[in-house]
C-alpha cells in the first residue's frame, strides 16, 4: 500500500464500500449440522449417527457459552447466506481501516 498514491487508495476505499451487502442481510455466528438421537430404545439413532442432519447457528457469546438456535433445513441457504455477508462486511471494514490507517500515517485528508 505504501507505493499506491492517496488518490487511488480513496478510489479503493469508495468501491469497498460500494461492494458492502445490504446491512439488514447479515447474521453473525457459524451454521453447524449436528446429527441428535432420540433416546427411544427401538429407534435407528439409537445404534446409527441419529437424526439429521439439523442445522443450528451457533453464536459466540463474550465470558459465556456459544448460543445455538435451530435452523430449519429449508432456511439454511438463507442463514448461510447472511453470514457470508457478515463476513464480508468484516473483510471489507478491515481494509478500509487499513485504508484509513495508511491515508493518516501519510498525514493525508482521509475525507
Amino acid at each position: 500500500m505504501q507505493d499506491v498514491s492517496a488518490a487511488k487508495l480513496r478510489k479503493r476505499r469508495r468501491e469497498l464500500l460500494a461492494e458492502l451487502p445490504a446491512l439488514d442481510r447479515i447474521l453473525r455466528g457459524s451454521l453447524i449440522e449436528r446429527y441428535k438421537r432420540c433416546g427411544r430404545p427401538g429407534c435407528h439413532c439409537a445404534s446409527g449417527r441419529g437424526h439429521g442432519p439439523k442445522l443450528y447457528l451457533s453464536v459466540s457469546v463474550p465470558g459465556g457459552r456459544p448460543q445455538m438456535d435451530y435452523v430449519p433445513n429449508a432456511r439454511g441457504a438463507e442463514v448461510s447466506e447472511l453470514i457470508g455477508n457478515f463476513n464480508k462486511v468484516r473483510e471489507i471494514l478491515n481494509e478500509v481501516s487499513a485504508i484509513n490507517t495508511e491515508l493518516l500515517r501519510r498525514r493525508e485528508e482521509l475525507g
